[in-house]
C-alpha cells in the first residue's frame, strides 16, 4: 500500500491538470502555430512558464487504484500486476484464464 499522503498528491496533481487544461491548451496552439508573429509567441511561451508546475499532465503517474502502487500498473485495468493477478485468479476478470498447479 502506497502512503496517503502521496494518493493524495497524485489526486491533487489530478486536479491541477484539469484545472488549467484548456488554458495549456490555447498557449500550446498559439506556439504551434507558424503565423504567429515572435512577440506573441514569445509571450505565450512566458505565460505557459508562468503556470504551475503540476498543470503539466506529463507530471502525472499511474497507479493502481486499489493500492496506490506506481509500478507495474497495467493502463487498460488501472491496477498493479500483483492485484490483476488475484482479480484474475477470482475470476473477476472477463476472458483472463486461471493457471492452476496440477
Amino acid at each position: 500500500m502506497a502512503k496517503v499522503s502521496m494518493k493524495n498528491r497524485e489526486f491533487k496533481r489530478e486536479k491541477t491538470v484539469a484545472k488549467y487544461a484548456a488554458k495549456r491548451a490555447e498557449l500550446k496552439a498559439i506556439i504551434k502555430n507558424p503565423n504567429t508573429s515572435d512577440d506573441d509567441r514569445w509571450n505565450a511561451q512566458m505565460k505557459l512558464q508562468q503556470l504551475p508546475r503540476d498543470a503539466s499532465p506529463s507530471r502525472l503517474r499511474n497507479r493502481c487504484q486499489v493500492t496506490g502502487r506506481p509500478h507495474g500498473v497495467l493502463r487498460k485495468f488501472k491496477l498493479s500486476r500483483i492485484k490483476l493477478r488475484e482479480a484474475g485468479m477470482r475470476g473477476d476478470v472477463p476472458g483472463n484464464k486461471q493457471n492452476k498447479i496440477q
